[in-house]
């Protein structure tokens, strides 16, 4: 078994949209799929963790969600304000939204399909758990495994960000590349373990290189 093989960035046509993607480890290991989490490229699963899982037995598939780095955008939508926002944490009003979770896990059953995958072993971070616990849920034949990460399950009793952090969440961000990268920083300084600590060069460095996805370099 090969656990070095790579194959670059590549994109597929899966439920109507372009998603990019890419694998390491061997095309007969048992397939494992990252999902990431809301805003966040597929970048954000580093690249010295995708190859130890690969080492570990695993043909690991990470890609960028529909909205997200080199995946499709979508257009039609508005952008949701704070008020809807809160209307929908707090009393469950829901939004007019041009797609739902389900829309993004039936993107990850596309990608399977056309990658010839029949399950796979999910492993989701944030949104990203939403999205694999919405696909276990409606198709359970195509999971081997489930993984959910900092997710929830919707509940408004347990897994949502405290409230001293809604202001910052609901702030307009600023525009340009340095502030991005400042913002970026901030959050994870924000929602990240007391228990470990922070990369601020790994991190700074990440989210610089999520402003430029078309210099994306995976060595």
């Amino acid at each position: 078994m090969n656990s070095s093989a790579h194959q670059p960035p590549q994109i597929a046509r899966a439920n109507g949209i372009d998603l990019c993607y890419e694998i390491f480890g061997d095309a007969s290991a048992e397939p494992m799929l990252l999902i990431m989490g809301l805003g966040a490229q597929m970048i954000h699963w580093d690249d010295d963790f995708c190859r130890q899982l690969a080492a570990r037995g695993f043909r690991v598939i990470r890609f960028d969600n529909r909205d997200i780095g080199k995946s499709s955008k979508l257009t039609g939508g508005q952008r949701l304000t704070p008020v809807e926002l809160l209307k929908l944490r707090f009393l469950k009003i829901p939004v007019a939204a041009p797609y739902k979770l389900r829309d993004m896990a039936e993107d990850v059953i596309g990608l399977m399909d056309v990658l010839g995958i029949s399950s796979a072993h999910l492993v989701g971070a944030s949104m990203g758990g939403m999205i694999a616990q919405t696909l276990a849920a409606r198709h359970p034949r195509r999971v081997l495994s489930l993984t959910s990460i900092m997710s929830n399950t919707g509940s408004r009793r347990s897994g949502q960000a405290a409230l001293r952090l809604w202001p910052f969440f609901l702030r307009r961000p600023k525009a340009g590349k340095e502030a991005f990268v400042e913002r970026i920083e901030k959050v994870f300084g924000l929602i990240g373990s007391p228990g470990f600590a922070i990369d601020h060069e790994w991190l700074r460095g990440m989210a610089a290189l999520s402003c430029c996805p078309m210099h994306w370099a995976t060595n």
